[in-house]
């Protein structure tokens, strides 16, 4: 963990490094002066409501594993949202799976699967918001094209997630070679876990669900655009609403770099270079990007330190958890699987 956070401070510093170079920072520190508080309430409503949806979305995803109800969701959506900005290399993304698994007694595993569907549909539809507005907007062409191709990833990954689901058997049938590379007492742990995984996507399956979902994501992701937009208003910044659609992308794939805990350096670099594809200047630019990332990260560390006293957890307590989870007992007997893997070792 140290290694990590070590590494994730290093790319931050540089990222940091390459957002003040060439920065006024006087210019900085009048344009925060000049900013219109007035803007900021809005813009904090409306990323509280996006927290509120995302709990709820959640809900939807968790149904055929387990039913929780909308005050738990957002207490343990908070918390775990509060995780991932704190601790370094995404490794807070487990914080949400082992809350929800010690309050239903659901497999942690199969709750970590719910994570990986909510993500899936995060980024189809951030790339759907972003492939309208480019109908309408001119984009440099390495943005355009390093988008399609992440969309054709994320298509096969959503793929990969619907065969498992429909196909589970099947599925474990094909990895069962694989398996039998490990030691025996480690087959079963992993047989386990990655049927839990694979019950963790069972929303895939119901159609009425997903068109649920999808519609969520996007309502989710559009008002995180308009909020963006709401903030252009604080710092005088004249552009269109479809400039936040293009900004919002590209914070969120900076964001994706592993790096220090709360984003810092990369959330500002890739703030300031979506503003630059429309002529705002650096200083403007990195000005806007260190209110945003304040007032964002800020909302979300409000709201899990408030339910914090109700979910407590460290990163042992999730350790222990997933390990105990792999251990729950499989008969062989009846396991299609288990058989399967014993006849490839003779």
């Amino acid at each position: 963990m140290l290694k990590k956070l070590s590494l994730g401070i290093v790319i931050g510093a540089f990222f940091v490094y390459l957002s003040l170079r060439g920065i006024d920072l006087n210019g900085i520190t009048a344009g925060l002066k000049r900013a219109n508080l007035f803007f900021i309430i809005p813009f904090l409503c409306l990323m509280t409501l996006i927290q509120v949806l995302k709990s709820y979305r959640w809900g939807i995803i968790m149904k055929p594993v387990a039913k929780v109800d909308q005050f738990s969701l957002f207490a343990v959506t908070n918390v775990g949202l509060m995780a991932v900005i704190a601790i370094p290399a995404r490794v807070g993304e487990l914080a949400r799976p082992y809350l929800i698994s010690t309050k239903t007694g659901t497999s942690m595993s199969s709750a970590l699967g719910t994570i990986m569907v909510e993500r899936v549909l995060d980024a189809l539809s951030i790339l759907a918001v972003f492939f309208t507005v480019v109908m309408f907007t001119p984009l440099p062409p390495w943005l355009i094209s390093g988008s399609i191709i992440f969309l054709f990833l994320v298509l096969a990954f959503l793929g990969l997630m619907t065969f498992l689901i429909l196909k589970k058997e099947a599925s474990l049938e094909l990895l069962s070679p694989v398996l039998t590379l490990f030691p025996e007492r480690w087959r079963f742990k992993l047989i386990r876990l990655t049927g839990n995984l694979i019950d963790g996507f069972k929303i895939i399956s119901r159609l009425q669900s997903m068109c649920q979902l999808v519609f969520l994501s996007l309502v989710i992701w559009v008002i995180d655009a308009v909020s963006m937009y709401v903030l252009f208003f604080a710092f005088d910044i004249t552009l269109p609403l479809s400039a936040a659609f293009v900004l919002m992308p590209i914070i969120i794939l900076g964001i994706a770099i592993p790096t220090a805990p709360g984003f810092v350096g990369n959330w500002h670099f890739f703030c300031v270079l979506g503003l630059g594809l429309f002529g705002i200047n650096k200083t403007d630019a990195l000005t806007y990007a260190i209110v945003l990332h304040f007032l964002s990260i800020g909302i979300v560390v409000v709201l899990g330190l408030a339910f914090l006293p109700f979910n407590h957890f460290s990163l042992a307590d999730i350790k222990n958890k997933f390990s105990m989870n792999s251990q729950e007992y499989v008969n062989p007997d009846k396991s299609h699987i288990t058989q399967h893997i014993t006849g490839l070792d003779k």
